[in-house]
């Protein structure tokens, strides 16, 4: 459980930008895709976060189709402007037959760019949105076209940082030339980390913070899961490859090894995947998610302390991760 450590943070970059170690993802706010969720308690979380020293909190208009951002606003009330809330658009929607899944397709259009700023501000009940990410490249549009609709909501004052997510190198580098990111936002965890490896290694020789989502692969890292779990259609992790059997049989050894690593720190073994995940170069923060506030105090048992370099690599070696060269 959490201690009662301050949750630190990094020093405010050139856009006056300070980010807490730790973010709360707020997609479970939205209510879909995650299976059954209590809304209350999420809500409860949402409202604990800021009281344990979390000023980040991460959405997207896509989250529950504009649901989540309306439940974050309500969630933190007045907190709304001191906080820096993270809103994200590129995945459009379109409805499909009464009661199935709406249809999603990426849209990074500048008049969609400022068409999803204008719903988020709505939702958000903000004048401007602290920090507003490309959640999706759109390979239908160049992104220096995105880029410069961005740069004239910012010139408006309805942006203050820009970043991207889900990027690769050169889609950052594109970007950045084009207007200066503040954050990129990045999958990484023990499971995925090869995924990211060079993308994150671009925007350190950038200087562009690292912003990980999934630091515990949906929940795969908690250990939690066994081999007879079932996820029903309505939660995406019945879709995910790395919660099916023969994945979780192969990941048994480095399971192992990574409750070992927790047993050595009298930590669970959640908190050392969100810890390795901290301790990876060039990352500054975090993005959890947390369905209760007993989830969340245990998520943030990850910070106040630091895995030792050969606990560090002998997870890289468990999990067979690879970084950039």
């Amino acid at each position: 459980m959490h201690n009662g450590t301050p949750i630190q943070h990094q020093a405010a970059n050139q856009d006056g930008l300070t980010l807490s170690q730790v973010a709360l993802g707020c997609e479970l706010l939205g209510g879909a895709d995650w299976g059954a969720i209590d809304t209350e308690a999420a809500m409860a979380a949402a409202r604990t976060a800021y009281q344990r020293g979390i000023t980040v909190f991460d959405t997207a208009d896509v989250y529950g189709l504009g649901r989540s951002e309306e439940v974050l606003a309500e969630v933190l009330g007045e907190l709304r402007t001191e906080v820096t809330i993270c809103s994200k658009f590129g995945v459009n929607w379109r409805p499909t037959s009464p009661g199935a899944r709406a249809e999603t397709f990426r849209d990074c259009r500048p008049e969609r760019v400022r068409e999803a700023l204008e719903g988020s501000l709505r939702r958000l009940r903000l004048e401007c949105v602290p920090l507003y990410l490309i959640h999706w490249p759109d390979p239908a549009v160049p992104i220096r076209d995105t880029m410069a609709a961005l740069r004239a909501c910012q010139k408006q004052g309805k942006v203050m940082c820009v970043g991207v997510s889900n990027c690769s190198p050169s889609q950052i580098r594109e970007a950045h030339a084009a207007l200066p990111l503040s954050v990129v936002q990045l999958p990484l965890s023990l499971v995925s980390a090869a995924d990211s490896a060079e993308a994150i290694q671009c925007c350190r020789g950038l200087g562009i913070p690292v912003m990980s989502y999934g630091p515990l692969a949906q929940g795969f890292l908690s250990g939690k899961y066994g081999a007879d779990c079932r996820f029903g259609s309505d939660d995406r992790r019945h879709r995910l490859p790395h919660f099916g059997a023969k994945f979780l049989a192969a990941r048994q050894p480095a399971l192992q090894c990574l409750r070992r690593v927790a047993t050595r720190y009298g930590k669970t073994p959640a908190q050392v995947a969100l810890r390795w995940a901290l301790d990876y170069p060039g990352v500054s923060t975090i993005v959890v998610g947390a369905k209760t506030p007993s989830q969340l105090d245990e998520n943030l048992g990850a910070v106040g302390w630091a895995l030792s370099l050969h606990d560090w690599n002998s997870l890289m070696a468990a999990w067979n991760v690879r970084t950039a060269a």
